[in-house]
């Protein structure tokens, strides 16, 4: 495939990708580029969210010049028809990060119940701090019957039997009592996306501003559960990260390495492969097949989780793939 590098330019602010984008275009390898432009041109229904599939009546669409269908078959009008796609992306997003957080729960209740060789606590002090932010008494406990009551805490979090969160406390005053007056309180990491998937199908609510309040319900159930606490228990097994030096962009990949690309979502198994890259076995194995070392790279959330706390250099994001 023929393509000007001025033209690759446009793709990237980097000054690395063009030449690599152009050299896998030139050998014909598929990027995200391609992929992107192979979609093209777009639906302009579903690019203004005016498509629906959510019932077996449909798929529907909706004619935003007004000459067409103005409704579903179920009756949705364009508004309803929009902050239901909407609801429902953002439910997929809170689910993908609490779910990210539930790991690290089950992880630090491993850990506890002595069920995750290989894993420990790497900041006690964090783990007694958020196990006196939950009301659990510290004093004369060891780390690891705090991490196992601390877990159990935490799980309770996506089912919810209390109410609302535990990290709405860390929010102002004046600022919880504006979502409590809306109702946007977050009761539950499981039940406000659950909550969300209901509201969203067919014959349920069919009042678009409700079902976008719910979406900033359904949001904070994300930022003050799942990411909140996926974040906080990375600090107790992984360690907090501090300021550190390191390398971006594709030059950190190394031609005379074995080069491993971490990429992903969540810590757990990429700290176990940075662990593992150190192992002397390994190490000598990647040299006796003619390579000087093991190389490894990050991209994306993993990606930044490793350079953080270990400065294990960043290739880039999933637009290089």
């Amino acid at each position: 495939m023929a393509v000007k590098i001025e033209e690759v330019r446009e793709l990237t602010v980097t000054q690395d990708a063009p030449g690599v984008i152009e050299k896998a275009r030139r050998e014909g390898i598929e990027t995200v580029w391609d992929r992107h432009e192979a979609q093209k041109p777009r639906c302009g229904y579903c690019d203004l969210g005016l498509s629906c599939r959510i019932c077996a009546m449909g798929p529907c669409r909706i004619d935003p010049f007004g000459e067409g269908p103005q409704q579903g078959v179920c009756g949705a009008d364009a508004d309803i028809m929009v902050a239901r796609n909407l609801g429902r992306m953002i439910a997929a997003g809170s689910a993908s990060h609490s779910d990210h957080g539930r790991d690290l729960v089950e992880t630090l209740l491993a850990v506890g119940e002595g069920r995750a060789p290989g894993y420990a606590i790497a900041d006690e002090g964090k783990l007694r701090a958020l196990a006196a932010e939950y009301g659990i008494a510290t004093d004369g406990k060891d780390a690891l019957a705090l991490a196992r009551e601390l877990a159990e805490e935490m799980l309770e979090e996506f089912g919810m039997k209390k109410g609302r969160l535990q990290f709405v406390n860390r929010m102002p005053a004046s600022r919880v009592a504006v979502w409590e007056k809306l109702g946007l309180l977050p009761r539950g990491i499981d039940r406000e996306v659950t909550e969300m998937m209901h509201r969203t199908h067919m014959g349920v609510d069919n009042d678009y501003v409700n079902i976008l309040l719910h979406g900033f319900r359904t949001a904070l159930a994300d930022g003050l559960g799942g990411s909140m606490i996926g974040t906080e228990l990375s600090d107790v097994l992984f360690g907090v990260p501090k300021p550190t030096t390191s390398r971006a962009n594709l030059g950190v990949i190394r031609a005379d390495q074995v080069n491993i690309l971490l990429h992903g979502h969540n810590p757990v198994v990429s700290e176990m492969v940075a662990r593992a890259a150190e192992d002397p076995a390994l190490v000598a194995r990647a040299k006796e097949l003619g390579a000087q070392g093991i190389n490894l790279v990050g991209l994306c959330c993993t990606g930044n989780e490793l350079l953080m706390r270990r400065g294990i250099p960043m290739a880039g994001n999933h637009l290089m793939t």
